[in-house]
């Protein structure tokens, strides 16, 4: 029998990556999205395209309303998103995003009986998000052993951050090695209805640059403006 492990997938380059990594350390992945209000739909297309050819066992959509708060360009449309590097935590950090996700995962796990919890979150390559960060991960971690059951009857509960200090060019090399098809993946925070990426955002910048520095051919489909 594999042990269980929840997966948040968002249908980006590293949550797929994360999601192969899992499965292939023997884990049977249930792969978690949430509809949280994003600006559009096609990463949670991807995120079922993903799961299904990366062998989830099962995957589930969390609705989620983050977007009545908005304070993000990415759940508030009248915020635009930057189309150049920014100083400081950029328009795009969605508030408790990761903290919010991440305790929905905690909670799937507890029902599954699983002791494992794989996030992509990333602290090289990234946009500079607070919960992002080897801190976060650490402090939520030891949050959840306190505030569960499983943890208060000594199940140790484990969040895993395996791209925490991977370059992005360092995610997509292991991936390719895992097999993903980053074809299937969609990261641009403004993607159109068919998941065709702007080419200018701050994701699509540091998908770019990764599949560059990493030798490997990029697949993703640029809106024909920005080609």
């Amino acid at each position: 029998m594999k042990s269980p492990a929840v997966v948040l997938l968002s249908g980006g380059l590293d949550s797929a990556t994360v999601l192969a990594i899992a499965r292939d350390a023997g884990y049977a992945c249930h792969a978690l999205s949430i509809d949280y209000g994003q600006r559009h739909a096609a990463e949670l297309a991807a995120a079922a395209r993903l799961a299904a050819s990366l062998g989830a066992v099962e995957h589930r959509v969390i609705r989620l309303g983050l977007g009545d708060f908005g304070g993000s360009a990415l759940t508030d449309a009248s915020i635009a998103v930057p189309e150049a590097p920014t100083e400081g935590i950029p328009v795009t950090y969605v508030p408790a995003r990761n903290t919010v996700m991440l305790a929905l995962a905690l909670a799937w796990a507890e029902v599954l009986g699983a002791r494992d919890i794989f996030i992509g979150v990333n602290a090289v390559d990234y946009s500079g998000y607070p919960d992002c960060r080897p801190e976060f991960i650490e402090a939520f971690e030891r949050m959840a052993n306190l505030a569960t059951r499983a943890g208060v009857e000594g199940t140790r509960l484990v969040i895993h951050a395996p791209l925490q200090h991977l370059s992005k060019a360092g995610i997509i090399r292991r991936g390719t090695a895992l097999g993903v098809d980053y074809g299937q993946t969609v990261s641009c925070y403004q993607a159109d209805e068919a998941g065709h990426a702007c080419g200018v955002c701050d994701a699509c910048r540091l998908r770019r640059q990764g599949f560059a520095q990493a030798g490997i051919a990029d697949p993703t489909v640029y809106r024909k403006s920005h080609t």
